[in-house]
């Protein structure tokens, strides 16, 4: 077996490798990541938890063209919605009939509490695509086959980074707190300053606990959601003495599960991953619940609590029936969606990729979306539609290739936005 994954954070990057060990044990994972001016650093790709380096791949132009993928039984696609419909249309284009190719893959990195539909069509015309729990199995066959898309791509697995179900650390260490924090969630300075503050409060009323601020990037570093008010800076700033028992933390996420024993979060996937441990975890109310936070995708687990029950000692648990419909604890789902997925490897032939978005039925999204990936709206790489580059050396026409791709990207995100709010003065 060989497998090719393409991811373009360290997050995705991480649930793209591990996933492909998962599904394909013992199988040759090639991993792929696509170069961006906000990629991952090497610190962030070695905490990632994966051994091996990625290779870096200019575009989705190519990666569709890149030889790897004439000789791969399966492609992980562990890229937003936008960046699978992008691969997906050139995929289609590289292999327009029926026949050998390699299975096409898609998912989800994490907890999906926003975009349900956006998303999941995004995705559609993958082979397969993965649901981390059989909640969200159920809910994107019955999205899939309202919008008339093929419902019964989607293979129920669990995320590959959760360790074993129930496992417990050792003992010796002193009580721990972690906060898992994250880029966007909560997104206001004045609520993460809250969080700073309430961190701070906790640790001075229990000098007797470690207190860990679990950030997921260093100053300067990128992560998948942009983060404007990192924590390390808004800590210095609020000019609150922080208390020897309050630290700030990098690293694995696993690593430091490794040493917690009460996990809290707005939202964070980590909180999927302490439960899936056993340990109590708390998913904060003190901004409300809501879709925005995503910590409305935990109503039900028993886990919603606020800072102040916090203080007062509470440990939530999850509820058994709660964590069981979510992919938590133990099960066979990890079994089943191999014996899926090798029955679809056991067919010869193919058919063709069939994106739920087509010029058809979104001309006017699809020039644009796939734009900003290089792609013309019917798949192609937006340089061969221009035959004036063809009498030119192949390494000038790369380089022309590129600035055009770069160029056409600008004009997507940021020129005609820019003419749209000046046509509305």
């Amino acid at each position: 077996m060989t497998v090719v994954v393409l991811a373009d954070t360290d997050s995705r990057w991480k649930w793209g490798l591990l996933t492909a060990l998962q599904l394909f044990p013992g199988s040759t994972a090639t991993g792929m990541l696509l170069a961006s001016t906000n990629g991952p650093s090497a610190r962030q790709l070695a905490d990632s938890g994966v051994a091996q380096e990625p290779t870096p791949v200019e575009s989705v132009p190519d990666f569709v063209e890149s030889d790897e993928l004439a000789a791969a039984d399966a492609v992980v696609l562990a890229l937003p919605g936008g960046g699978v419909q992008a691969v997906l249309h050139g995929l289609a284009r590289r292999w327009p009939k029926a026949g050998r190719r390699p299975l096409v893959i898609s998912g989800y990195v994490g907890v999906v509490y926003e975009k349900h539909v956006e998303g999941l069509l995004m995705r559609s015309g993958s082979d397969v695509i993965l649901a981390n729990s059989p909640a969200d199995a159920a809910a994107f066959r019955a999205l899939l086959a309202g919008a008339g898309a093929e419902a019964d791509v989607v293979v129920p697995t669990v995320l590959p980074f959760l360790g074993t179900a129930g496992s417990a650390r050792g003992p010796g260490l002193p009580f721990t707190v972690t906060f898992a924090a994250q880029p966007g969630v909560p997104g206001a300075r004045p609520d993460r300053e809250l969080v700073v503050r309430r961190l701070i409060r906790h640790a001075a009323l229990h000098p007797e606990r470690e207190v860990l601020l679990k950030v997921r990037a260093r100053l300067g570093e990128h992560s998948t959601h942009r983060e404007d008010h990192p924590y390390q800076v808004l800590g210095a700033r609020i000019g609150v003495p922080r208390p020897p028992n309050l630290h700030v933390v990098h690293g694995n996420m696993g690593d430091v599960l490794d040493r917690t024993d009460l996990l809290v979060t707005v939202s964070s996937t980590a909180a999927v991953e302490a439960m899936h441990r056993g340990i109590p975890t708390a998913i904060l109310t003190d901004f409300g619940i809501r879709e925005r936070l995503g910590n409305h995708y935990f109503i039900g687990s028993g886990c919603l609590t606020g800072f102040a029950d916090l203080d007062a000692g509470a440990r939530p648990v999850a509820d058994a029936d709660w964590a069981r419909a979510h992919g938590i604890g133990p099960g066979d789902a990890v079994e089943q969606a191999r014996l899926r997925l090798a029955e679809l490897l056991s067919r010869d032939v193919r058919a063709p990729l069939r994106p739920f978005y087509t010029m058809h039925n979104a001309s006017g999204m699809l020039p644009g979306l796939l734009g900003r990936y290089g792609l013309t709206g019917h798949g192609h790489a937006l340089e061969a539609d221009d035959d004036r580059l063809g009498d030119l050396p192949l390494a000038v026409r790369s380089v022309v290739a590129r600035a055009a791709r770069t160029a056409y990207r600008q004009g997507v995100h940021t020129v005609a936005p820019a003419l749209r709010r000046l046509a509305r003065l």
